[in-house]
């Protein structure tokens, strides 16, 4: 665990960071994500967290955070990883992409440090979470790489609470940092915003192997849980043969199991002028996607309970039945097996589900800090 230190500039505490080098004309190069930022001194990364400093790579938000709020895990989101709970969910600010549809974009984009308005240590995070009766806290909202050692610290002490943590992420991490990183997460999910280099490049300011790296990486080395998230965008991102090549890449790659989220559009940040995704191309999308071989794929930001409910693969009954976020049906037993065929669900079960439902309620950390 890393001790920080008070920011000169009294912007936040500030830690030092492992992943740089120093380049030959002078500048220190960030080798966190794949956007290898290259500093003088005083200059932040593209991500604006990390910052060359004393000739070294500091995070500069390091124990101030933003946002807290108990949310259903399925909001992550985390259809298989012990349904019906509460997670603690959490971001801080900056990002090392660009997605001109950002929905997060105030915390994600904001360059004021001072918004982070909660100091909170990782060990005040993992005792809120327990005593709040959550099962896991996520790092979300913006993307948790961009604040690695942070998220280590807070993954390390929620599980000597026995709380789990949660990643949603963009994937865009380096081999190295992304070992580390993951050494220490139980879940994640990944936004694969887009199946073209060309969207990526255009629309995210940022590179699709990279997840796809990810992707790979989480299936095969690791123990990691993890889902898909693909949000669908009118005219970008939308082609039916694009969604057939990714689907047909993650069965392919990943496997079967791997839940995979079509969730909707809504206008945002710097893309205004885009209508929401009709509910019809995210039935569009589940549809190939089953046909190409996905056991559970899912439709978000829309009413949809077909979409929203898991089938078993074998005997095609609903054995988890969603409204929203709310559970309205469970036919599975309490180590995920169908109570209809006996054949498992995919997925992380521990006993019957839990009853959080769709509340989403505000914390204030500091009232759990001693």
């Amino acid at each position: 665990m890393v001790t920080p230190k008070k920011d000169p500039a009294k912007k936040g505490p500030i830690v030092p960071t492992q992943y740089w080098h120093r380049t030959e004309d002078g500048r220190i190069q960030c080798d966190l994500c794949p956007r290898f930022c290259k500093l003088a001194e005083g200059q932040r990364g593209f991500c604006f967290v990390r910052m060359r400093q004393d000739d070294g790579i500091v995070l500069t938000t390091y124990g101030r955070s933003s946002g807290f709020c108990i949310d259903p895990i399925e909001k992550k989101p985390l259809n298989h990883f012990l349904p019906g709970t509460s997670a603690l969910s959490f971001g801080t600010a900056g990002c090392n992409l660009g997605c001109r549809f950002c929905q997060n974009w105030d915390i994600s984009k904001s360059r004021e440090i001072d918004t982070l308005a909660d100091e909170a240590s990782p060990e005040t995070i993992a005792r809120a979470a327990r005593e709040l009766g959550c099962r896991s806290a996520a790092f979300t909202y913006n993307d948790p790489v961009i604040f690695m050692e942070y998220a280590v610290d807070v993954a390390q002490a929620c599980r000597k609470a026995g709380i789990k943590t949660v990643a949603v992420t963009a994937g865009e991490i380096n081999a190295e940092p992304r070992r580390e990183f993951y050494r220490h997460m139980d879940a994640a999910n990944v936004d694969l915003k887009g199946f073209t280099d060309e969207f990526y490049e255009k629309t995210c300011m940022g590179h699709l192997q990279p997840v796809l790296d990810t992707l790979v990486y989480l299936k095969h080395e690791t123990k990691v849980w993890f889902e898909i998230t693909n949000l669908i965008i009118p005219g970008l991102n939308d082609r039916e043969d694009e969604i057939d090549a990714m689907t047909r890449w993650i069965v392919e790659e990943l496997g079967p199991d791997v839940p995979t989220h079509f969730t909707a559009f809504h206008p945002d940040w710097k893309m205004m002028d885009r209508p929401p995704t009709p509910a019809s191309t995210l039935t569009m999308a589940r549809k190939i996607a089953i046909r190409n071989g996905l056991r559970y794929a899912y439709t978000g930001n829309v009413h949809d309970e077909e979409g929203g409910g898991t089938y078993c693969h074998q005997c095609r009954s609903r054995i988890i039945g969603r409204d929203w976020y709310v559970m309205t049906e469970w036919n599975l037993t309490d180590d995920g097996h169908c109570i209809f065929c006996g054949t498992p669900c995919a997925g992380v079960f521990d006993g019957p589900p839990g009853s959080w439902g769709a509340r989403r309620v505000p914390v204030r950390l500091a009232d759990y800090s001693r």
